[in-house]
């Protein structure tokens, strides 16, 4: 890959890392998703940047977890779904865009919506608490 590339990379991934980090002080905007995007980004721009996040004392367990098993808490998923379905009625209710908009908005929604609780809440073997 050329440094242009790794550059670019390089800054998304601080940019979502930022992201994700206001988004652990922020109840309406998710921390993971960002987490996960900027450790893609970093594992091709920067294998320190990769290691240290995905080793981090507060982000890296879940990192680890989604990463090996593809696990969503169950506190992220009632949060995601929650979240989708309160902008979902708002989008419904107040927006003046095309009825075909609002379809396409709530098929997309709903997509990302099963796609979140289709995920295991812990990893194999691992007990319920």
């Amino acid at each position: 890959m050329t440094m242009p590339h790794k550059a670019l990379y390089a800054i998304f991934g601080w940019a979502f890392f930022a992201t994700g980090v206001i988004g652990a002080f922020l109840p309406v905007l998710p921390t993971t998703p960002f987490m996960i995007l900027a450790l893609w980004m970093f594992s091709k721009s920067s294998q320190r940047f990769h290691d240290w996040l995905y080793h981090h004392k507060l982000f890296g367990p879940s990192l680890q977890r989604w990463q090996q098993h593809r696990v969503i808490p169950l506190k992220a998923k009632l949060l995601s779904v929650s979240m989708i379905s309160f902008s979902l009625v708002l989008m419904l209710v107040y927006s003046s865009i095309p009825p075909w908009a609002k379809a396409g908005v709530t098929l997309f929604m709903l997509y990302g919506a099963a796609y979140v609780l289709s995920k295991p809440s812990q990893p194999p073997g691992e007990k319920s608490p």
